[in-house]
């Protein structure tokens, strides 16, 4: 029996992972995959639990005890804590930025890594994040690193934010994505940076379909899929 195919998107915040993860999952039926879910399913924890994101021993206790969980169903992924669906909770700001805080201790990474390998079964995953394919799937099929002008990834995110009934302005939806850029590139565990073996896209002036395309086209090239696809 073939190995699942794992095809691995990274890039910063606002780069567009998710809407073309999900669009190259859908397109080559595969199961699609949020890492970053599971570390704001974890700070979600954290912040219910009145455990401050800063106090590292806290918080490495806490998640060690924590059930943290990802199941599939067809090829939609939910992300659970302690048995509970959180998967529509874990949207907020507050959320986001304690996740930064929580994802950068080694212990509640070492454990949330094996929870997003843990994905990679039947035809296979697209999953999106930070450090897909740097440290969670190393010897993935395909990897793309996805980026973009800042100030474009600051109004994709502002307007993905209103949609959900966010009200911010494009000034502080900048400044929280400057934040997080810093956090994810000083991180001392798996910082966010570009895997060597990795297809660098940049979205900026691309459309999410013509993306999709580009990678699908390299998926084909690196003969993943039937030339059909």
């Amino acid at each position: 029996m073939s190995e699942p195919l794992v095809i691995a998107i990274d890039g910063p915040a606002g780069a567009g992972k998710s809407t073309v993860a999900q669009k190259v999952a859908a397109r080559l039926g595969l199961t699609y995959v949020d890492s970053g879910a599971t570390y704001r399913a974890a700070a979600l924890k954290v912040l219910r639990s009145a455990v401050s994101p800063d106090d590292e021993l806290a918080v490495a206790r806490l998640i060690a005890e924590t059930d943290v969980r990802i199941t599939t169903e067809g090829l939609q992924f939910r992300v659970l804590i302690d048995g509970e669906d959180v998967t529509d909770k874990i949207r907020t700001p507050e959320v986001t930025l304690a996740s930064a805080k929580v994802s950068r201790l080694p212990e509640v990474r070492a454990k949330l890594v094996a929870v997003q390998r843990s994905c990679a079964v039947g035809r296979g995953v697209v999953m999106e994040g930070r450090d897909i394919g740097t440290v969670v799937f190393r010897n993935a099929a395909l990897k793309i690193f996805l980026k973009a002008d800042p100030v474009e990834r600051a109004r994709r995110r502002l307007k993905q934010d209103s949609k959900k009934g966010r009200s911010a302005t494009l000034e502080q939806t900048a400044e929280e994505i400057a934040l997080r850029d810093q956090l994810d590139a000083e991180r001392k565990i798996s910082p966010l940076v570009a895997a060597v073996d990795a297809h660098q896209i940049d979205s900026t002036n691309l459309l999410a379909d013509q993306v999709v395309e580009q990678i699908v086209e390299l998926a084909r090239t690196k003969k993943l899929i039937e030339s059909t696809t």
